[in-house]
């Protein structure tokens, strides 16, 4: 189950620093981005309700480590429906918009 409060949304509140609020289907590339970044989201960690990912997975990311992996060429395609609003503060419409998932 995503989402900071494993509920299987992208929101965010008080308590989630990290702004989980990109939905996106993850990529190898983003994965091992992450991992070299420091944020290894591979490795299941069942302490904190997270089961690893492998490509293909869909998860809410914290909205300035995608802009990072972007920035690099490694961003994840984005569920746009699924992504919270207060993404926007971070990132633009249009950058979301370029990598939107393909239906």
């Amino acid at each position: 189950m995503t989402g900071f409060y494993r509920d299987g949304f992208c929101r965010t509140g008080p308590d989630d620093i990290g702004l989980h609020t990109v939905c996106v289907k993850v990529t190898q590339e983003f994965l091992d981005f992450s991992v070299l970044d420091g944020n290894d989201l591979v490795t299941p960690r069942p302490e904190w309700g997270f089961p690893g990912l492998k490509p293909g997975d869909k998860w809410c990311v914290c909205v300035t480590r995608w802009k990072n992996a972007l920035d690099h060429n490694r961003g994840a395609p984005v569920d746009l429906e699924a992504t919270h609003a207060s993404a926007l503060e971070f990132v633009t419409l249009e950058e979301l918009r370029a990598h939107a998932l393909k239906t």
